[in-house]
Formats: structure tokens, C-alpha cells, sequence
């Protein structure tokens, strides 16, 4: 037996009707299950224990042999093998057909398989296949072409006139003849003659060809028969893969394949009857098309014709559904799986847990580490033996408890959330037991799971083996996931109570008791607002070398420091030599406590803190700012510990505070009634204007709006002034710290509610012109319900879009793991700041788009000449810093794009791992990581085009439709013309409604037609570069990348996506998007052969096509010629070199057809393909880099222990 996790590959073939046979282990020839008194299976039938096995461990079906003792021998009344059940799991029968019959698969499918081989229209297939028509096997003297389709009334008539000296025939048996005589050889070489012939590479005749060639070369080289498409012999999977299970009644549920197996073994006896009889032909050739359609059904149910159903006209489900689909093998139990020791409940807040602990219920615990309790109290000997043990736990003895804690010790488990939308959606947590039913969380995890405690649910999973507890809290340990692999960012942020705490007790305030107050030391400080003496918000002054711990620079020891006893208290959480902070600047934050908090000795302190300006207490974003510095210097455990103080102090505070909410605190807007009256003037005018003819419908509609919405804006501004002028109010608080509240709600509380949406994405033009402390009326709160419905049915249909988009990115970039440190390539790209040319807005800066990646060629200062840094030097933030500071607009870097490895990318061309802060390890899954920080985000991209009822050719795509338009390679809404050549233009006139725009240079002159309506972009006597738009509008990449080459296309779809994700506020990082940027365009179309093996009009990766034509140069031959395509994701997907990627993926069944033809080899390259077939992933410690690794543990002798411990502690 071979070794079954040992293997490099996995192959599909066509299975010859011999090789068929060679797996069964006997014929199954009745139609019957099991007998219906003794509920034992029939012999011979489809449950038969001699073809399958026994259905008892090592007992025969007569009872003759039972036991061990007589394993393997075969039963000589019954004929039973003794050995294990679990056989009928593995062993196959068959059916030998009466005639043979075509596989449905390659006979349907788009394009039919076997109608390419043999040249014929599936649909004159069908006919002679199904006994409709007859085809022609040999001419004879008959004025007849082979192949020739005819129907019975020529047949006949032919027949009269030439006896019989031509041969025709029907139905699977004819197709079979066909197939037999092909002569793979020649047709190639005559198809290659064809194409040849043919110069305009678009015909349809050559695309036709073109596939003929594909399928003949698979049979040729994969050794594979065209004739095995077709049947002599039926396998029959094993039964306990289809099985008959007694319910409670009595009656049987049994699997629908059964069904659809008897229906042929019934039709099939009956075929074989009737031929033994001699009955007419028309009787047989009837009972030969139901037998076709009923292992048709078998094979793929309602694929052709109507569905076979069972009871309540229910479709059966045929074998190709079994892998079909969310429910089918693949995704259902292939690729996901239900795992013991896991359990769920609601989860609620645990404010006193640590940033590595949950709270897991009792009961909870005692179920998920129920072996290891039994194990505890055995040896503990407290139970006498298992069955005591487990009585113990079901009757909840106080015993078991300490078991249960001692168990819990030290082993974390797995907390997730659905949706799982990345990585940080699973987290490792020491468990910790508490009273009560629900699982307690850690409060700054929240961000992560995207949870919070308004019942949501999560589920617990133990990781058992010493590798899985090694990585939960080495990898997945809350407290070492502070970082977003998507931007870098810290997640953990502080939220809503936290921030409102800190905010509040780094309040400073003038005029508080006790301002100018001097003190010896912080703790003395402390000690007079505990004795109230002095509030959290008084200035006072305490000299800087009383400050035991933090550091001042040296000039300052002698002067006094002036800050608040709540600023001292906030101090006291972060690391001793960390700054002292006592604003939200980034000078503050990034490097030193500023000098104007500082005075010198011999002033008069009260007079200097009475004229200083009140500095801005921190709020969210500067919060943020701090635990990202922290992370920087101290790295994960500092900051945890940081960050749990963090928020114990935010939560004490806030508390402390007695923030609250009343009527009396939202100030109404004082100039709302004049500007509502000024606007509804403005619009009594307008429509005037109308009623008069001067405006259009389109123009009024938008004016009107126009109106409301800057009316609203005013208001907006105002209630923003006040709401920055009173600074004491709790709502001006909460919006000032970023805790909760925005503007926008604060306008519809205190402003008005403004104008709503109807469901088209129009505006409706009434406003609600009332704020909810006024109250609605009830027409206003009619209108707006029509914007609520609106916004409850777009989310519901963007999560499952955002959702899919995800499964689909991940899909196409699964296989990408950083595989070496360096690929030796020298190219790479040059990269500036992106900026968005309409409004000259920076969307990303070249800070963001250089840090964390490896220079390309040396960095030169371009006055003073000197390297700043050499090529491939690590660009941190220091040096990404200098970089700027020295006028450097453009940076050459390495990039994925540009990367050689294949199937992967290298250490130097990524970069930085952001979940991490450091160089990526080799061994990273980075594409899933790619994958999961677009799509994460996805949901919270807008979702149409609000337009508002904008002019025609103006409404851009943006949001989530952008997002997919761009990764499906589709022509976009509103397309641009592009310049084909560079040049100049020459010449722009108009044709009704189109331009028609020429570019020329030295060598010829384009003309460039525009769609109907389109604005130009270009005056005459302009400079264009092929791939510059000529006209406003979205680029197509499939043209861009025509006319220029994949570089550029990828720079496009990477600016385009940061637009779009920028522009809703989300920050990703560039990586990200060029890992997939770099899939889409993997190709190459070949178009000339050359001397290779390869075949005009196919697809193969630009790495194997390079590779080739390296090895036909070398040995003198002509190389290939191709040209570089762009596949959308879903596309590129689905042509991936593993065949069980692309099965698990979508089109199943034709994925699988095509596999088997060409006889394919999946060399198991990505994950998804061991995840399937069960083998460690190849990324992380299962990579090839960590394969076969020794390791020696050295244990330290120096303890205090006798050896005897030690010996246990090894045993252990």
C-alpha cells in the first residue's frame, strides 16, 4: 500500500472501460437493495455483501465465520470476504451495459467535447445519440458523405434504392465506431494546415479550430481514447457512500442515487431480455434511449430534458450535484468541516479581562475539555475509572472544578465570528472560568471581530495537539494581533466609554481651583486632587527632575512642567521612557514633549500658566497615534499591557465624568427658520422659472435640490461652530473625542433631517425640513421612511456581494506564498504620490506608498549628490522621512508586479508584512492576506451610483460596483476613448453627437472615433502617450492593455481601486492590490508556435511561456510568439493550473471534464488543494522552507529539582 500523505501530485484521466472493470469486485445485476423481512442485503443487488464487503466486522453474511481469527478468508457458502465493514466504503461494483452509452459530460458542455472531436454539431450528436436520426459509418456505393446525419424516411429510401451496400448507424454504439476511427496524428497536423491558412485571427472558423486542436493534442499527449468517452461498463460507487438508513417509523430514507442506479439496472435487464428474444428493432432502440437518459440522470440530472424526480416531484440528485454548488463535496465537506471541541453562545463585555484572557461559561469549559477532565480525575484517581468520570461531569459534581481549572491552565482556545472577513476574525485567548451562560471578550477586540454585545454570537474551538496550542499563542494570541494587515494601522483602538474617558481627564481648563499651584512631585499632585484641593483639570507645575521615570531632554531638568493632575494619571500608563504626552501633536507623539509647556526657573509660574492658550484634550485619532509609537519602540507585550490600561483608566473615567445626555444639552440652530425661509423663497422661484419654460424638468429638479442641500450645509456649519465654542457640552464631547457622533447626526438632531433618497437613488425634493428635538410631522417621517427602507435593502444586498467579491479574490490569489528572500529580478516600478486629477486631492501619499519596501536603484539627494540609500535597502519610516524631506518626488522601488517567482512572490519584492510591522517571513500566505484586505472593507463601499439625476454619460461607477468592474476586467460604464499611438492631435471633428479625434506622429495618423455624448479630455495640438484618454470616463484595461503594456495596466487598476477605497475613507495598502493586479495579467495568448509544443489560440503562464522559448533559443530553435491578456478574477480563477482549485471553485463539472481530457496534473501547489485532500497547507510551518526540520531541546539542568521530576516533566 502506498503511503497515502506522501505523494507530490494528483492526476485525472478518462476511465477505460477495462480500468472500470479493474476496480469493481463483482457485477451488480439486481435492481434490489435489501429484503424487506430480514432487512439484509440482496445477493447480486445493490447493497450485496459479496461484491462489497460484509456489513458486520469479520462476519460472513450466512454467519459460518465470525471473529478476527478467520480474517480474510472467503466464505464458500456465501461467498463473503471476513474483514472490516468499513470495505464498503472502498469497494466498487459495476453494471455491464447492454449497449454502450455516451457520458453525458463530454457529450453536453459547452462546447461539446465529443462534437469537437469528431467534428460534428452537438445537436446532429444529440439526434443520432438519442435515436432520432441516423449517421452514415460507411458511404458504400451510396451517394453518401461518412459522418452524414440522415433521417429514417431518407434511410428508407436510400435503403430501397442501394440494398445493402452502405452501412448506417444509431445511437451511442454508431458514435462509438466514429471515435475508434480517429487518427489524433492526422487530424492535427491537417487542423494546423487549416489555421495556418486563415490570416484574420478572429473568425469564428479558426477559433472553432483552434479548440478542435486543443481537445485532439489532450488526447494525443494524455493517452487518453476518444472511444472511452463512451461506456461499455458502469461503476457503482461503494454503498456506504449511498446509504439505506431505517428511520423511526420503520420506513427507509435512502440516498437518491440508489434510485437513479435502479432505474438503470431495471431498464438495462429489460434491454438485454429483449435482445435475447430478438424483439423488433423500434422496441429495442426505445429501451436503448431510456437506458441513455437513465445513466444520463445518474450522471447528471436535468442536465438534459426534464429532471427525474422521486417523491413530491422532488429533482433526484445525481452524481455531478454531489460535487456541485455551496452544499456539493467540494465546499461543503472538502473545504469546510465541522470540527469537535467547539461550542457557542452570546457573547458580552468583560472590562476587567486582560488583552489575552475570555471568560468561558462553566458548563462550557467542563463539555470542550471533557477528556482532558476525565484524564484529570482518573489520575487523580478521584474517579475509579472512565464510565465513573463521566458520570461525575453529567452530574456536575463540585469535584470536577478544580480539574476543569487546572486543565484551562495555560491552554488558549480559538474565539471567531461570523462573518470571517480576515484573518483577525479567529483569535487565540487563554480561557478563564466564569459563572452564568454567555463568553465574556476582551473590549478592545471588538474592532477586530467587528462584534459588539447586542447578542451576537461566537464560537469557541480548542486547539488539542501541542503544535495547534503552540501557534494559537504564539500567532493567534489577542494581544499579539494590535496590527491591520491591511493598512498597518493599529485595530485595538480605544472606542465610544474609552476615548470619552481619556478625552475627559486630558480636559484642561482656565480658572479651575488651585490654577498655578506648584507641587514637589506627580505623586504629591495626586495626592492634592485626591484631597480635592486642586480638580483633574487644573494647570498646574511641577519641576521636570522630580519626574522619576520619564524622559526630558537634558537643557530642560531646571524648568517647571506645565500639565494637569489628569495628564499625570494618563502618563502613568505608558512605558518609563516614553514621553511625557501632554498634547495630540505629532511632535508630541513621534518625539519630544514640546518646549511651550515648559518654564523657566525665576518666572512667575502663575502669571505664565494664566496667559498660556488651553491645549486640546486627545481624542481618538491622536490615541491611535499613540499606540501605533508604542508598537514601533516596544514592540507586542509593552503595548498590550499599555493598551489594558488604556482602557481601564478610559472606562474609570468616563464613569467618573457622569457624562450624559439630556434635551437641555442640544442647542438648536439660531438662523435655521431664515435660511429655510430664504431657500423655500429660492425655490418658489425656480419652479416659477419652470411653470415659464426658461428651465427644463432635469435642470429645476436639480436646482431644487441644489437649494436644500446648501441649505443644510449652512446649518451644518453653524451647529459645527457652536458645537466647537461649547466645548463643556456633553454632546460636544462625544463628538469632539470621535466616542461616538458625528456632524451628520448632530445636523438631524439639532439642524434638520435634510432630503432622502427614494429607492431609484434619486432625491426625493421635499425636505424634512423638522430635527428629531423638534419631532418630525407625519408626513416628514413618511418621507423618510423611504430612505430607510432604502438603506436597509442596500446593505442587505451589499454584505452578500462584499462577500462574494471576497471568495472570488481569495480564489485567485490563494497560491501566492512568499516563497525565497530574493528573486534576483532588476526591474521594478517608479512610484510618485497618486493624485486624483480632478480636484488636484492627494489620494495617497508617497510616504504611504514607499515605507516598507525595498529600494530599486540607489537613491541619490539630488542637490548635494550624496546615496541616501543603496539599491534594495529597507525603507522604513526614518528613512521614507529623509526621502521626502529632500524634495524627492519620485521613488524607484521593487514591487509584486515585477516578481520572478513563480506561483508566489520573494521577501524583497513584498516588503513589509503590515500584520507585523517587520520584513514578511518566508512561509506567508500574503495573497489570502491580499485577498481578505480588499474584501474585508468591501462592505463598507457604498453601493450604487447615487447620481443625482445627473446629466447622461456623467454617472460614473463608483463604490463596490467599481471595485468588481475593475477586478473582472469588465468594460466599464461611461468608457473613455483612449490614443492608440503617441503622437499629437492633429485634428478633433464632430460627427452628430460622436468626435472623431486624430492622433498623429512622424509614422502614421489614428483616427479615434468617441462614443455618443462622451466630453473631451484633449484640445487640438495636445501631446498624447498611447493609453491617455482622449475623453472623460473610466479606461478599459483590455483596450489599455492593447496599446501599452501590462505595467501600466496594473499601475491603472491599482490607482483606480485607491481612489475608490480612499474615497470612503479606507486606507489599503498597495501590496494588497498588486498581488491580484499581478494575477489578472498571468497570461499569455499564444499566437505563432514557433518550434514549441504549443498550440496557437491557447493560454499559458507568462513564467512556463518565458521558460520555453529560453530553452528553444538556447537550442536554436524558433520560440513562440503571444501577447500578454488581462483575466478578471473570476476568469483567472477558473484557468489556474489546479484542477481541484478550479473544481472547488465554480463550473465544477466542467473544470473536472477538461482536467480529464487533458489528463491534467494538480502538483498540489496552493493551499486550497491540501485543504481538499487533507495535507498540511504549504504556507506558515508547513512550507517547504520547514519541512524536515530537527530541533534538540537543551533543558537547563541548574534547577533546584531532583531528577525524578525532571524525568516527569520529560515524559509529559
Amino acid at each position: 500500500m502506498m503511503d497515502v500523505n506522501n505523494f507530490k501530485g494528483l492526476r485525472i484521466a478518462i476511465a477505460s472501460p477495462d480500468k472500470i472493470r479493474s476496480w469493481s469486485y463483482g457485477e451488480v445485476k439486481k435492481a434490489e437493495t435489501i429484503n424487506y423481512r430480514t432487512l439484509k442485503p440482496e445477493r447480486d443487488g445493490l447493497f450485496c455483501e459479496k461484491i462489497f464487503g460484509p456489513t458486520k466486522d469479520f462476519e460472513c453474511a450466512c454467519g459460518k465465520y465470525k471473529r478476527l481469527r478467520y480474517r480474510n478468508i472467503v466464505c464458500d457458502r456465501c461467498g463473503v470476504e471476513v474483514t472490516r465493514a468499513k470495505v464498503r466504503r472502498e469497494r466498487m461494483g459495476h453494471i455491464e451495459l447492454a449497449t454502450p452509452i455516451s457520458h453525458i459530460w463530454f457529450f453536453k458542455g459547452v462546447p461539446s467535447r465529443m462534437g469537437l472531436v469528431l467534428d460534428m454539431s452537438p445537436r446532429d450528436l444529440e439526434e443520432v445519440l438519442y435515436f432520432v436520426s441516423y449517421v452514415v459509418l460507411d458511404p458504400g456505393s451510396a451517394p453518401l458523405e461518412k459522418k452524414q446525419i440522415i433521417s429514417d424516411k431518407e434511410y428508407r429510401v436510400y435503403l430501397e434504392k442501394y440494398g445493402n451496400s452502405f452501412r448506417v448507424g444509431m445511437g451511442a454504439e454508431a458514435i462509438k465506431e466514429l471515435l475508434e476511427q480517429v487518427d489524433l496524428e492526422k487530424e492535427i497536423e491537417q487542423i494546423k494546415k487549416e489555421i495556418d491558412e486563415i490570416k484574420d485571427t478572429t473568425s469564428q472558423k479558426r477559433v472553432r479550430l483552434i479548440k478542435r486542436l486543443d481537445i485532439l493534442d489532450a488526447f494525443l499527449k494524455s493517452g487518453n481514447r476518444p472511444e472511452w468517452m463512451i461506456l461499455d461498463a458502469l461503476p457503482v460507487i461503494p454503498p456506504e457512500l449511498r446509504p439505506m438508513i431505517q428511520l423511526d417509523g420503520g420506513r427507509f430514507a435512502t440516498s437518491d442515487l440508489n434510485d437513479l442506479y435502479r432505474r438503470v439496472i431495471n431498464r438495462n435487464n429489460r434491454l438485454k431480455k429483449l435482445i435475447e428474444l430478438g424483439a423488433p428493432s423500434i422496441i429495442i432502440q426505445n429501451e436503448k434511449r431510456m437506458l441513455q437518459e437513465a445513466v444520463d440522470a445518474l450522471f447528471d440530472n436535468g442536465r438534459r430534458g426534464r429532471n427525474i424526480t422521486g417523491v413530491g416531484n422532488r429533482p433526484l440528485k445525481s452524481l455531478s450535484s454531489m460535487l456541485k454548488g455551496k452544499q456539493g463535496r467540494f465546499r461543503q465537506n472538502l473545504l469546510g468541516k465541522r470540527v469537535d471541541y467547539s461550542g457557542r453562545s452570546v457573547i458580552v463585555v468583560g472590562p476587567k479581562l486582560k488583552m489575552y484572557e475570555c471568560g468561558i461559561p462553566k458548563e462550557m469549559a467542563l463539555e470542550l475539555f471533557k477528556p482532558h477532565v476525565i484524564n484529570g480525575l482518573v489520575s487523580k484517581e478521584i474517579a475509579s475509572n472512565i464510565k465513573a468520570a463521566k458520570r461525575m461531569i453529567e452530574n456536575q459534581d463540585p469535584r470536577v472544578w478544580d480539574i476543569v481549572e487546572e486543565n484551562i491552565k495555560e491552554h488558549p482556545v480559538l474565539l471567531n465570528r461570523a462573518p470571517t472577513l480576515h484573518r483577525l476574525g479567529i483569535q487565540a485567548f487563554e480561557p478563564k472560568l466564569i459563572e452564568g451562560r454567555s463568553i465574556r471578550l476582551h473590549p478592545l477586540v471588538c474592532a477586530a471581530f467587528n462584534a459588539d454585545f447586542d447578542g451576537d454570537q461566537m464560537a469557541v474551538h480548542v486547539p488539542l495537539s501541542e503544535e495547534a496550542q503552540a501557534e494559537a499563542r504564539i500567532l493567534m494570541l489577542g494581544a499579539n494581533n494590535i496590527l491591520s494587515p491591511k493598512d498597518g494601522k493599529p485595530i485595538v483602538t480605544p472606542s465610544q466609554d474609552m476615548v470619552l474617558g481619556n478625552y475627559y481627564i486630558t480636559i484642561e481648563k482656565a480658572g479651575e481651583p488651585g490654577e498655578g499651584n506648584v507641587y514637589k512631585n506627580p505623586n504629591e499632585a495626586i495626592m492634592a486632587y485626591e484631597r480635592r484641593i486642586i480638580s483633574l483639570h487644573t494647570r498646574i507645575a511641577i519641576p521636570v527632575k522630580s519626574f522619576k521615570y520619564k524622559v526630558f531632554p537634558d537643557n530642560y531638568m531646571d524648568k517647571y512642567l506645565v500639565t494637569t493632575p489628569g495628564k499625570l494619571i494618563f502618563n502613568e500608563i505608558f512605558p518609563d521612557t516614553f514621553q511625557y504626552i501632554n498634547e495630540g501633536s505629532a511632535e508630541n507623539i513621534e518625539k519630544i514633549t514640546p518646549s511651550k509647556f515648559f518654564i523657566d526657573k525665576g518666572k512667575n509660574i502663575r502669571e505664565e500658566i494664566a496667559q498660556m492658550p488651553l491645549v486640546e484634550p486627545l481624542n481618538k485619532g491622536a490615541l491611535g497615534k499613540i499606540i501605533s509609537q508604542i508598537y514601533k519602540r516596544y514592540h507586542t507585550t509593552e503595548t498590550s499591557i499599555m493598551l489594558d490600561k488604556l482602557k481601564d483608566l478610559g472606562f474609570h473615567y468616563s464613569t467618573k465624568s457622569g457624562i450624559s445626555i439630556a434635551m437641555t444639552d442640544i442647542k438648536e440652530s439660531e438662523m435655521k427658520t431664515q435660511v429655510l425661509k430664504e431657500s423655500q423663497e429660492m425655490v418658489d422661484k425656480i419652479n416659477n422659472q419652470y411653470k415659464r419654460g426658461l428651465i427644463t424638468e432635469q435642470e429645476r429638479y436639480e436646482k431644487v435640490i441644489n437649494v436644500w442641500v446648501d441649505a443644510k450645509n449652512k446649518i451644518s456649519k453653524e451647529l459645527e461652530e457652536m458645537v466647537k465654542n461649547d466645548k463643556a457640552n456633553p454632546i460636544s464631547m462625544m463628538m469632539l473625542s470621535k466616542a461616538r457622533g458625528d456632524i451628520g447626526s448632530h445636523t438631524q438632531l439639532a439642524g434638520m433631517r435634510g432630503l432622502f433618497f427614494k429607492p431609484s437613488g434619486e432625491y426625493v425634493e421635499i425636505p424634512v425640513k423638522s430635527s428629531f428635538s423638534e419631532g418630525v410631522t407625519i408626513s416628514e417621517f413618511f418621507l423618510s421612511t423611504h430612505g430607510a427602507r432604502k438603506g436597509a435593502v442596500d446593505t442587505a444586498l451589499k454584505t452578500a456581494d462584499a462577500g462574494y467579491l471576497t471568495r472570488r479574490l481569495v480564489d485567485v490569489v490563494q497560491d501566492i506564498i512568499v516563497k525565497e528572500d530574493d528573486c534576483g529580478t532588476e526591474a521594478g516600478v517608479i512610484v510618485e504620490a497618486f493624485v486624483n486629477e480632478k480636484d488636484g486631492t492627494t489620494i495617497e501619499t508617497l510616504y504611504e506608498r514607499i515605507v516598507g519596501r525595498f529600494t530599486n536603484r540607489r537613491i541619490i539627494h539630488p542637490e548635494t549628490k550624496e546615496v541616501i540609500a543603496e539599491r534594495n535597502t529597507y525603507i522604513t519610516e526614518q528613512l521614507a522621512d529623509k526621502i521626502i524631506e529632500v524634495g524627492i518626488t519620485k521613488v524607484p522601488i521593487r514591487t509584486v508586479f515585477t516578481c520572478k517567482i513563480p506561483h508566489g512572490v520573494c521577501q524583497k519584492c513584498y516588503g513589509r508584512n503590515l500584520a507585523t510591522g517587520s520584513i514578511v517571513e518566508i512561509g506567508e500566505a500574503v495573497g489570502i492576506m491580499a485577498a481578505q484586505s480588499i474584501g474585508e472593507p468591501g462592505t463598507q463601499l457604498t453601493m450604487r451610483t447615487f447620481n443625482t439625476g445627473g446629466v447622461a454619460g456623467d454617472d460614473i461607477t463608483q463604490g463596490l460596483p467599481r471595485v468588481q468592474e475593475l477586478f473582472e476586467a469588465r468594460i466599464p460604464k461611461g468608457k473613455a476613448t483612449i490614443s492608440e499611438i503617441n503622437g499629437v492631435v492633429s485634428k478633433i471633428e464632430e460627427d452628430n453627437g460622436r468626435y472623431i479625434i486624430s492622433v498623429s506622429n512622424d509614422v502614421e495618423t489614428k483616427q479615434h472615433t468617441t462614443n455618443y455624448g462622451a466630453k473631451l479630455a484633449v484640445a487640438l495640438n495636445d501631446e498624447v502617450k498611447a493609453g491617455d484618454r482622449l475623453t472623460h470616463g473610466s479606461i478599459s484595461p483590455k483596450e489599455l492593455l492593447t496599446v501599452t503594456d501590462p505595467i501600466t495596466v496594473q499601475q491603472y487598476i491599482l490607482l483606480e481601486i485607491q481612489k475608490v477605497y480612499r474615497s470612503q475613507g479606507v486606507d489599503i495598502n498597495d501590496k494588497h492590490v498588486e498581488i491580484i493586479a499581478k494575477r489578472m495579467i498571468s497570461k499569455i495568448k499564444i499566437i505563432n508556435s514557433g518550434d514549441s509544443e504549443l498550440l496557437p489560440g491557447t493560454m499559458v503562464n507568462i513564467d512556463k511561456f518565458t521558460e520555453i522559448n529560453k530553452n528553444l533559443i538556447l537550442e536554436g530553435k524558433k520560440p513562440a510568439t503571444g501577447r500578454p491578456i488581462i483575466l478578471g478574477i473570476t476568469k483567472a480563477s477558473l484557468e489556474t493550473d489546479s484542477f481541484l482549485s478550479a473544481a472547488s471553485f465554480q463550473e465544477t463539472t466542467r473544470i473536472l471534464t477538461d482536467a480529464a481530457i487533458h489528463g491534467r496534473i494538480d502538483y498540489l501547489e496552493g493551499l486550497k488543494e491540501n485543504v481538499i485532500i487533507g495535507k498540511k497547507i504549504p504556507a506558515g510551518t508547513g512550507s517547504k522552507k520547514y519541512k524536515n526540520f530537527d530541533y534538540d531541546l537543551k533543558i537547563d539542568l541548574l534547577k533546584e529539582e531532583p531528577l525524578e521530576v525532571l524525568e516527569q516533566e520529560l515524559m509529559d
